[in-house]
């Protein structure tokens, strides 16, 4: 099972576009030495929602190759179209994934009933464990804690990142799911809060730039103490708001290649780069956290 500080990782591209594969082997010996949990590869964070089927499957691929057994990659399988949604989990299926990690489909705002439809034939077409991903302020529908308790029953659906933010989420599926399903966060803001409540998890933005405080945040908070994973996350909490100034990954992209970790800042239309009146806000945010720039 996966547990702890789970960073949901930027895909790094080149000027011209393409993705910047020497970039994001780097990431990866960087999570891997700073002691991160687990990666999710081609998530939403990842821009999984502007990379073809082919391509995503490939980059998650080459994760797993990079990553070499050290640390488990969870592989972005979301898609609005059910039958996209199975393309890419069939793709994943045989790349080496620990477990796949599927956004609600956006746009379509499908009912409970549609919800259960879609995870329960994504399901079906693998043996390997699924990750539902509740994230309705990016995809205008709210997987209900009663709808998750259903696909609970489901063998190979294992858990769920819920992004609500709201906290008491994780009484409601802890008592509805039972204690053996995952629940992460994917609400960087209340992710401590989430953890001493009884969560397993956080897959995280702030991550791809804080690994080592983020860890220490998270643990702290799975262990029972309060007061460190206060402290760990105070040097770290005002960037759990700057960087959603834009559009995520948009300023945690900036900021990443601003610390040399990713070789440029490009992401794919229809977002853009940081617009400049948000750098100086970034910049002071990295430098609280006491991030070196380059």
């Amino acid at each position: 099972m996966i547990y702890g500080s789970i960073v949901a990782l930027v895909t790094p591209m080149n000027s011209d576009g393409t993705v910047d594969y020497k970039s994001l082997e780097s990431l990866v010996e960087y999570h891997i030495a700073q002691g991160t949990d687990a990666i999710v590869a081609v998530g939403t964070t990842g821009e999984s929602a502007t990379l073809p089927a082919k391509e995503h499957i490939a980059v998650v691929e080459q994760t797993v190759k990079f990553a070499a057994g050290r640390i488990p990659i969870i592989g972005g399988n979301g898609a609005n179209a059910t039958a996209e949604a199975i393309e890419l989990t069939k793709g994943l299926s045989n790349v080496g994934v620990a477990a796949m990690l599927g956004v609600t489909p956006y746009y379509n705002k499908p009912t409970p009933k549609g919800l259960i439809a879609h995870y329960t034939a994504v399901a079906a077409s693998t043996d390997v464990p699924q990750i539902l991903y509740n994230v309705p302020g990016r995809t205008a529908v709210d997987m209900r804690p009663e709808t998750v308790a259903e696909l609970a029953g489901i063998s190979n659906i294992i858990g769920v990142k819920e992004a609500t933010g709201d906290l008491s989420r994780v009484k409601q599926l802890r008592q509805l799911c039972g204690d053996d399903f995952l629940l992460y966060s994917g609400d960087d803001a209340t992710a401590r809060e989430f953890l001493s409540l009884g969560g397993n998890g956080v897959i995280s933005v702030a991550n791809n730039i804080v690994p080592k405080q983020f860890k220490a945040m998270c643990d702290a908070a799975m262990a029972g103490d309060i007061p460190a994973a206060l402290t760990a996350e105070e040097s770290i909490k005002e960037l759990f708001s700057v960087l959603f100034c834009e559009a995520n990954p948009i300023p945690v992209k900036w900021a990443a290649h601003r610390m040399g970790l990713i070789s440029n800042g490009t992401i794919r239309l229809p977002l853009t780069e940081l617009s400049t009146e948000f750098h100086g806000l970034l910049l002071e945010a990295m430098k609280n956290a006491r991030i070196e720039v380059k």
